[in-house]
């Protein structure tokens, strides 16, 4: 199993250009938490996903947020080696941070940029989504040609020209200085299969293919159209795009755990883990935590865990939640802290300081998945991984 470590989440480490060996990783260093990332599963997700999709639509991997906590250049840099070249990303910031460090292809920014960033677009040859017309002459008056898709409004109500206001739409593809080569828009409850959801998606698909076809009626050229999500791909697999924007699902997991019309396999990313800084006997009747929050029923034995809520760790976890050691459950015993958290190996008898416990990812025949991590916080996946602390190690394995 070939490893790649990093010294920092964001940035490759080349111990050969390192000059001062205090500096310089140990590939035996026993980090104190950690995220390690299976880039094998990621390519091997990107290819399910592909293969539910008609044979003319590409994946467009999502890699805002830091590939949604998963390390967003090592992923990138992975997707391009199996033949992926188009991108999105939310901020202008995390599209540079691709181009610096040599990500290939097309990189679309499906959020809101300043227009007075148009320079930057150009220099690093990215693609801006227009998401208002005003927005648009804003940006054609910079005089500096760049790409562009428009951000159409079918019924989600967030950011896009809405769906019917075809003359703001013909405006936008009228400015000189924005090379148009997409339209798209945002499926808002693709998610979900209750009768109310189905037939608001399909009403949402179809304005967003009746405003394209009436557009190229009146000789417009629409580009290559996106309109799928994860979701979209999972439960609208078949809709005649030329993209699709792989998200939650390209990184293994789905926002929680609803079922879907396809269920391909996927395999989880991202495995977090941390280790044992201490164990401690406890009496019966003796407090644990802040707050007192906990009181040991019986004498027990406790474990002091280095991980905490400031690493992504949601601090309003339910006490009935676990993490696997050696193989086995521990219970957490009092409130999340800052830095570390608290958990019962009574049953773990040899269990020891060191040992490495796993916060989401498999350890023997026990898995926590991050959807279940997710529906105790009551959230959702996407929280909880974009979420994940810059001061983690990130461990890359079968890049």
């Amino acid at each position: 199993m070939k490893k790649q470590i990093l010294s920092e989440h964001s940035y490759f480490y080349d111990i050969n250009q390192a000059t001062d060996l205090e500096e310089t990783p140990s590939i035996n260093k026993k980090y104190r938490a950690w995220a390690e990332i299976d880039l094998a599963a990621l390519c091997h997700n990107a290819e399910a996903l592909k293969n539910i999709l008609p044979d003319k639509c590409c994946l467009m991997p999502v890699l805002k947020a830091n590939a949604y906590g998963h390390g967003d250049i090592e992923c990138a840099k992975a997707l391009n080696s199996m033949g992926i070249f188009a991108f999105c990303v939310a901020t202008l910031e995390e599209a540079i941070r691709l181009r610096k460090n040599g990500v290939k292809g097309d990189i679309l920014i499906l959020g809101y940029t300043d227009p007075e960033e148009c320079k930057l677009i150009a220099a690093y040859q990215l693609t801006q989504t227009v998401v208002s017309l005003s927005h648009a002459l804003a940006m054609n008056k910079k005089g500096i040609k760049i790409k562009a898709h428009i951000k159409i409004d079918t019924g989600m109500h967030r950011l896009g020209i809405d769906y019917d206001n075809i003359s703001e739409i013909e405006n936008i593809f009228n400015c000189g200085n924005l090379e148009i080569n997409s339209m798209f828009s945002h499926l808002s409850a693709s998610g979900s299969l209750a009768y109310e959801d189905l037939l608001y998606t399909n009403m949402q698909i179809k304005r967003f293919f009746e405003t394209a076809t009436y557009l190229q009626y009146k000789g417009y050229n629409t580009g290559k159209l996106h309109l799928q999500a994860s979701y979209g791909i999972l439960n609208y697999p078949n809709l005649p795009c030329y993209y699709a924007r792989a998200g939650i699902a390209l990184y293994g997991v789905l926002s929680s755990n609803e079922k879907t019309l396809i269920k391909p396999d996927l395999h989880p990313v991202l495995s977090l883990k941390a280790r044992i800084a201490e164990i401690k006997n406890i009496a019966a009747g003796e407090y644990i935590g802040y707050s007192r929050a906990y009181t040991a029923k019986s004498d027990m034995k406790i474990a002091a865990v280095t991980i905490g809520y400031a690493d992504g760790v949601p601090r309003n976890l339910n006490r009935d939640f676990y993490i696997l050691i050696r193989g086995q459950k521990a219970f957490l015993a009092g409130l999340i802290c800052m830095d570390q958290l608290i958990v019962d190996i009574t049953n773990i008898p040899d269990a020891q300081e060191g040992d490495e416990v796993t916060i989401i990812g498999k350890d023997g025949d026990e898995e926590i998945r991050c959807e279940d991590l997710a529906q105790k916080c009551h959230t959702i996946s996407n929280e909880i991984l974009s979420r994940l602390s810059s001061r983690l190690d990130y461990i890359f394995i079968n890049g």
